[in-house]
């Protein structure tokens, strides 16, 4: 009896501590094998992001989410009339420039751990497709590469283009399996969001 009372006990009290998990209010990116790339020269005219662009991250677990980023990054869409032309969309992250909420934690997210940066020093995402409002394309994150498909909202005025998702992904896709603690295990769901400005190139 009261080896019952203890464990309800203790999944009672688990329950009052753990946290949400920020990928329920978020969209679930479709991952796939990589596609093909198309080739040949890409419809419409070439923008390139601006330094309002934002490229962020939430990754939790039991008792706790953190908040990180790319202070890094370059990339273009290419535009097509009022929204984005079919392919010609690439981003490159430079991993070193990662940050987080906790100086620790960022240094352990650069390490063998996580995204071991020293060896994988870029990140990068190559469109495949868009096509209502769903980009395609394959991220290649710690030298593995997927496709993923996710929602956008595309927002372009005459001079500039804007483009923003909020998606996650599983990081056991990418090779990325680092459990941490057994009572304090981190959860395999990383959002990512975008918040892409950009401009006609010059």
């Amino acid at each position: 009896m009261k080896t019952t009372l203890f464990i309800l006990t203790s999944v009672a009290a688990m329950s009052l501590v753990s946290c949400d998990n920020p990928a329920e209010k978020s969209t679930e990116a479709n991952t796939s094998e990589a596609k093909a790339v198309p080739t040949g020269e890409a419809s419409g005219q070439k923008w390139e992001f601006t330094d309002q662009s934002t490229i962020t991250f939430v990754g939790s677990k039991v008792t706790g989410s953190h908040d990180g980023g790319f202070k890094k990054f370059s990339g273009h869409f290419h535009v097509d009339g009022e929204t984005l032309a079919a392919s010609g969309h690439k981003v490159v992250i430079d991993m070193s420039s990662l940050y987080s909420d906790s100086e620790k934690l960022t240094g352990h997210l650069k390490s063998p751990d996580f995204f071991d940066v020293a060896n994988n020093p870029e990140a990068t995402f190559v469109a495949t497709s868009f096509k209502d409002d769903t980009l395609t394309g394959n991220l290649n994150l710690l030298g593995v590469e997927k496709s993923i498909e996710f929602p956008v909202k595309v927002d372009k005025s005459d001079d500039a283009i804007r483009i923003t998702a909020d998606f996650f992904i599983n990081r056991f896709d990418f090779d990325i399996k680092y459990a941490g603690k057994t009572d304090d295990l981190i959860r395999k769901e990383v959002v990512i969001k975008l918040d892409l400005h950009a401009t006609p190139a010059k």
